[in-house]
């Protein structure tokens, strides 16, 4: 079932793969951002932050049932703020703004104030996922900042505008694959130490490098805050997954002829990229009208990614 996108509700479509991914690599839809249309129970539209956690505790356990024992995942989600406003007709109406790059359709609810929640408040949804992730059996590796450097506007004058979002790396096991030297980056000449004579070599630095050391590297390891430029698809009204976070995602998490697995496709972007790099995908989509969309892309886009290899 390999290079397969099965269509409908991820949590009936994740029992229907026969085969294991190396690592799972997608952006769920965020709490409270928008209403896809056609489905009453969509994820993401949950009545309070507690429920949305508990659905997407459930999507990843059945994604962690489809990767291999050394698997991984890496889950970006964005947060959200809490704005309570009283309704037409004296019920309350309850919107969430989003930090995602686009400009959404609010999602306007009626539903009771959320307990624990003041007007203004950062919900934490982020924070919330993961540790509930890691509740139920995941291991939280890391946190990594995606750092906006083209962040959406915001007219707000009392915080700072949000250019960034969260992308964690969870394993399945203890033990897990990792190429760290997939994704190393270039290394600045910290100069070296020539032990014959006791001098440092520090070229063009000013900075002094560490006592012992007898020799420069020109890599080193991935950082920890990615800055990567969102990048929109014309064909798409929403925000889709720049392929420049995907690819270290998948660099790292898996080899050559792996399977990739994104439970939230999209526009297919992890698909795109994971064939871009020698790989295999298997993923599902809510809405069957995406299909033409995402094989146009893995089609269209493939070949414009060599520079990122």
């Amino acid at each position: 079932m390999k290079d397969t996108i099965l269509f409908g509700d991820c949590r009936d479509t994740l029992k229907q793969f026969d085969e294991k991914a190396r690592c799972c690599v997608t952006s769920p839809p965020y709490y409270g951002l928008r209403d896809y249309g056609g489905e009453s129970n969509q994820i993401g539209q949950e009545q309070s932050p507690e429920e949305y956690i508990e659905e997407m505790v459930n999507v990843f356990r059945l994604v962690r049932d489809n990767l291999t024992d050394d698997g991984t995942l890496w889950l970006n989600i964005g947060d959200s703020y809490y704005n309570y406003r009283p309704g037409k007709g004296g019920l309350p109406q309850q919107t969430v703004s989003n930090t995602k790059q686009d400009l959404p359709d609010q999602c306007n609810r009626r539903a009771n104030k959320l307990e624990g929640l003041k007007e203004k408040d950062l919900i934490g949804i982020p924070w919330m996922l993961a540790f509930a992730l890691r509740a139920d059996g995941w291991y939280l590796r890391q946190d990594i900042i995606w750092h906006k450097p083209n962040p959406m506007p915001e007219s707000v004058k009392d915080r700072c505008t949000k250019s960034h979002e969260y992308l964690f790396l969870l394993s399945k096991n203890k033990h897990y694959y990792y190429d760290n030297d997939a994704i190393k980056e270039p290394a600045k000449d910290w100069g070296t130490r020539d032990r014959t004579n006791g001098k440092y070599h520090n070229k063009g630095t000013g900075l002094q490098p560490h006592s012992g050391l007898t020799k420069s590297y020109p890599t080193k390891n991935k950082r920890s805050v990615w800055s990567i430029t969102n990048k929109p698809y014309k064909e798409a009204h929403f925000a889709v997954f720049p392929p420049d976070l995907i690819i270290p995602c998948i660099k790292a998490g898996s080899e050559k002829n792996d399977i990739i697995l994104d439970p939230f496709m999209g526009s297919g972007t992890t698909a795109m990229v994971a064939k871009s790099l020698g790989r295999h995908y298997i993923g599902c989509e809510l809405h069957e009208g995406y299909g033409k969309l995402i094989k146009n892309r893995i089609g269209e886009l493939r070949g414009t990614l060599k520079e990122f290899l």
